[in-house]
């Protein structure tokens, strides 16, 4: 890479899922990426190639010394939905970047965002988070996701996937969802830093397939050689045992997309078109078939008697 092309990126979130994906991508493509998190030994320990710098979005003095000689960068909130809260979060990143010099700032929204105002904090914080950093004075491209197949790898879908044949999400049945992984995720942020695609767009992106829940679970049986049947769960349930891992605030405004979803009132808001998003930004999403055949999933397989 030509110094002229190397970008210095600040990512926020860089200890999460999503942020850390983003670092290491940027990374992996030879670019100074600073990471900011809260544990910088969590990150040191982790890798990933990027260096780890502590902060907090609440705290503008801390803010400031991580941007400091960042020429972009790639901003998720964390799991936050007190509108306040997030307002202020995204004052802060707005009036750093803008002190700093950053010329481009992307951020990941975690999720669509309906035209229509909700009664879900999900997505209204995002909306607002949105609102705040486009006025600022440094450009703005927002990347709106749908869902992550990663959700999917996890401890409370992972073994009932493996041992039980069971794909079970808080989705109808008939809900297409352009499902989406982290690593597609992280390449369409750095895509969207580059000079050539226009800065000011609303992005909306997702996965290479568009799929119910049983025709995901039809491309799982495939990958794993076995049946695999959709159950789609009770929102409420899902929002039950989520709130044992986040507590009961960041599970209500993660629940809350999947109630508006569920209650029908926005059958497209979860499945962008992938031609659109590969013509776009000139990338290669992922496969859902690749992304499973990819995965170790004999980590959730039973052990024992």
């Amino acid at each position: 890479m030509t110094q002229e092309h190397l970008k210095r990126v600040l990512v926020t979130g860089a200890n999460g899922f999503q942020g850390g994906a983003v670092a290491r991508w940027l990374a992996a493509q030879g670019h100074d990426v600073r990471g900011l998190v809260r544990d910088e030994a969590k990150a040191v320990a982790a890798g990933g190639g990027f260096t780890p710098v502590r902060g907090d979005l609440a705290d503008p003095g801390t803010l400031r010394a991580a941007f400091r000689g960042a020429t972009h960068a790639v901003v998720v909130m964390p799991l936050e939905y007190d509108l306040d809260t997030v307002t202020g979060y995204a004052r802060n990143v707005a009036e750093a970047a803008h002190e700093a010099g950053v010329r481009r700032i992307v951020l990941n929204t975690n999720t669509p965002v309906p035209d229509e105002t909700t009664r879900y904090a999900g997505f209204e914080t995002r909306r607002r988070a949105e609102e705040v950093l486009r006025a600022g004075a440094v450009p703005v491209t927002v990347v709106r996701p749908p869902v992550y197949l990663e959700n999917l790898f996890s401890p409370w879908n992972g073994p009932a996937i493996v041992n039980d044949g069971v794909l079970a999400y808080p989705l109808p049945e008939g809900q297409r969802v352009a499902w989406m992984s982290h690593e597609d995720l992280a390449k369409v942020a750095a895509r969207a830093l580059d000079d050539d695609v226009p800065a000011g767009q609303v992005l909306h992106v997702g996965g290479a397939d568009v799929l119910t829940g049983p025709e995901l679970a039809a491309v799982f049986g495939q990958a794993l050689g076995r049946e695999v049947r959709y159950l789609p769960l009770e929102v409420a349930q899902f929002e039950q045992g989520l709130a044992g891992l986040l507590g009961p605030e960041a599970a209500a405004g993660v629940a809350g997309i999947y109630h508006h979803v569920g209650e029908g009132q926005a059958p497209d808001l979860l499945c962008p078109r992938p031609a659109a998003v590969e013509e776009a930004l000139g990338i290669r999403l992922t496969p859902a078939i690749e992304w499973v055949k990819a995965q170790p999933w004999e980590h959730w397989a039973r052990t024992g008697a």
